[in-house]
């Protein structure tokens, strides 16, 4: 049975250039926000829009085969709405997630100040009581990742 857990956080940047960082430019902005984790992002099937599958290769090291695909399963720039869901990898394997998908929902509060709705909905066969909290940390840190860059750039 798949379960969900959410969490909001107000962020201090527009929501133009949050949307465009986080739905529209992922693909270079994941190995400048993560340089430790991503070394690389490619789409692999698609064109970088709705359903496109992105192959997030991961590691310093140039030679590391470690990998995760991830697939846009929900893009709607009239509501400000991008969901991504971890085909394969270790967001799913490290964690014993069976299914991981991941929903970002923004919201125009001021011109300098955008609210967030996150939504991870997973599968696991862990019975841990803090499976929904390992799943919002990751997105949560992305999200303050994404606000830094925005407010450097």
């Amino acid at each position: 049975m798949a379960k969900e857990t959410k969490a909001q956080r107000t962020v201090g940047v527009g929501v133009e250039a949050l949307w465009r960082a986080m739905a529209k430019d992922i693909v270079s902005v994941m190995p400048k926000i993560m340089p430790d984790i991503v070394q690389s992002v490619e789409v692999i099937e698609g064109n970088g829009g709705l359903d496109s599958v992105l192959l997030f290769k991961l590691g310093r090291d140039p030679k590391s085969k470690r990998q995760q695909t991830e697939k846009i399963v929900e893009l709607d720039e009239s509501q400000y709405r991008f969901a991504l869901q971890v085909l394969e990898g270790p967001a799913l394997t490290l964690r014993d997630f069976s299914s991981l998908t991941t929903t970002f929902q923004l919201s125009a509060i001021s011109e300098k100040e955008t609210l967030v709705d996150m939504k991870v909905e997973y599968n696991t066969e862990k019975e841990e009581t803090n499976m929904g909290e390992i799943a919002m940390q990751p997105v949560l840190s992305f999200v303050q990742l994404l606000e830094k860059l925005v407010l450097e750039s």
